[in-house]
């Protein structure tokens, strides 16, 4: 089997021009959804405080049956 570098520059190449895209697009839309989530938590300590001790009460009921 014959690899060309060229084609396969040219390959890495378009699959850069498609992944970068979308990489910089994920980052914005976590970026995005960590500011929402910190402004919620920030609008809302206690809400956040009770729903984290419930879901540590859960985590905790679930290991202590094994």
């Amino acid at each position: 089997m014959d690899v060309n570098p060229q084609q396969m520059q040219e390959k890495a190449r378009q699959l850069q021009e498609n992944v970068v895209p979308q990489l910089e697009e994920a980052r914005r839309n976590l970026e995005d959804l960590n500011q929402r989530v910190t402004d919620f938590i920030r609008a809302n300590p206690g809400t956040c405080l009770l729903g984290a001790v419930a879901v540590g009460f859960i985590v905790g009921r679930i290991a202590s049956r094994r």
